[in-house]
């Protein structure tokens, strides 16, 4: 690999005898990986099923090794929702956030969706995962990974990190920074990682990293867990950076330990000999089948060196409690078409925007997020048509086959494609709407009239070819 002459003087001088070994490692074969979604089955439920060999990830249960010929994103199951394709040392930060059903964890930082994603299926639907992603384009990526998985109390977010503070001070028990960096830790992975690369980005993103964690402090209750991760090797953003942290704020670092991984923060790469810094995590590819990371785990100690300046007039949120005369075709639907256990859970929560339905968070108070920019306010249930309720996609990943009236379910994989293609299918069903799965498990919704189930898959989700 062809890497920048600046960054090979860096890490040489950094790195010394160590140097050569991770030279060698651009030359190796990236890593890669994918992780079972627990919410719709175990990692050995999962691992029976795939049609490649799978190994397991020492620092995560959920994780697999996958030879780096497979291409899972091309298998039904993939569709189902059943996994996340992802890095395996990219898993490890999540772990060591290690949210629990109820908390409200925040992911700053969080397209394309494979920490929120790992954090989602931690929650098992209980809690608030707020996922926040600043750029447009790889917002709705997140938004779209996030349906695909069935979650259903996320609620994704557009915003510059600071705007947060308003809405959600001091309100999470956990937040996760996955923090944009220089990437040095990627360069086999994404060439564009590699071609950006200066010693100037170094600095651009130590100045992007302050400005976040100084939002993420304002958004930790005190006595919260702050999770600070990066995929690069730079000590400017990583030992540097948490240094120049804790001297502001009121945290201490907490011991890491993951199987697997026997690398730590570098005290001699502080600019003030920090000895707390061994308490963080390095994953380095010479040592770890993997890329590079960085991870430190902050506990909040104190919340006295902190103020809120709070923003006054708050702008009219667009989600509307849904009165009962507006939810008489979504009633109709959720009676003749799904099970009475599930539609129940949500019926106090159910919010119109404009003529999308959505069933909310437990907890959220809609006043205090009505000046953010919303993606997603929990399950998107569907759309209202003209003299009708028309499910969406949303609904069909988070609901399990038992939980629907009419169901499909197909056995063939050919049969599966036939339907990611967006392609109708020719079964005999009940006339009406129909939860199309495959092996188990749901892939979304259709529509049956005479011997046909129209296809419902959304136009920009469906696959050319396997």
């Amino acid at each position: 690999m062809n890497l920048p002459e600046a960054f090979k003087e860096k890490m040489k001088s950094l790195m010394g005898e160590s140097y050569e070994g991770l030279l060698d490692s651009y030359d190796q074969p990236e890593s890669k990986g994918i992780r079972t979604n627990t919410l719709k089955l175990t990692p050995e439920d999962l691992a029976r099923k795939l049609p490649f060999e799978t190994q397991s990830v020492a620092w995560c249960p959920d994780g697999f090794y996958i030879d780096h010929e497979v291409r899972p994103g091309k298998n039904p199951y993939y569709y189902a929702g059943l996994y996340y394709v992802q890095e395996p040392t990219a898993m490890a930060a999540v772990e060591v956030l290690a949210p629990e059903p109820g908390d409200w964890v925040l992911d700053l930082c969080a397209a394309p969706g494979g920490k929120s994603t790992q954090i989602g299926a931690k929650l098992k639907g209980q809690g608030i995962l707020v996922s926040n992603e600043l750029v447009n384009s790889r917002a709705g990526i997140l938004s779209t990974s996030i349906e695909r998985m069935g979650m259903t109390n996320v609620i994704v977010t557009n915003e510059f990190p600071e705007r947060l503070v308003d809405s959600f001070y001091q309100s999470f028990d956990k937040i996760l920074v996955d923090a944009p960096c220089s990437g040095e830790g990627m360069f086999r992975k994404d060439p564009g990682a590699l071609s950006d690369w200066s010693l100037e980005r170094v600095s651009r993103c130590v100045g992007k990293q302050e400005k976040i964690l100084e939002s993420a402090h304002r958004l930790l209750k005190p006595g919260g867990v702050l999770v600070y991760s990066t995929c690069t090797f730079s000590p400017e953003e990583n030992e540097q950076i948490i240094e120049a942290f804790m001297n502001q704020y009121p945290y201490e670092l907490e011991s890491i330990e993951l199987p697997g991984i026997k690398d730590h923060g570098r005290v001699a790469w502080t600019l003030n000999n920090e000895k707390a810094i061994e308490k963080t995590l390095r994953i380095m590819p010479m040592n770890v089948k993997g890329e590079g990371h960085f991870i430190a785990k902050l506990i909040k100690t104190d919340a006295s060196s902190d103020s809120k300046n709070v923003k006054q007039g708050y702008s009219k949120s667009r989600l509307k409690k849904a009165s009962r005369t507006e939810l008489i075709d979504y009633v109709d639907f959720a009676k003749n078409y799904l099970a009475e256990s599930f539609y129940k859970e949500f019926e106090d929560r159910l919010y119109l925007l404009g003529e999308h339905l959505y069933a909310i968070p437990k907890g959220i108070d809609l006043e205090t997020i009505a000046n953010l920019k919303l993606l997603r306010t929990g399950l998107h249930l569907g759309t209202f048509k003209k003299n009708r309720f028309e499910p969406s996609y949303a609904l069909g990943m988070a609901l399990k086959l038992s939980e629907a009236k009419n169901v499909c379910d197909l056995k063939e994989e050919s049969e599966a494609y036939q339907y990611l293609k967006g392609e109708a299918l020719n079964i005999n069903a009940k006339k009406g709407w129909i939860l199309v799965g495959y092996d188990g498990y749901s892939l979304g919704f259709g529509k049956a009239s005479e011997g046909i189930i129209k296809n419902h898959y959304p136009k920009g989700l469906r696959i050319r070819k396997k």
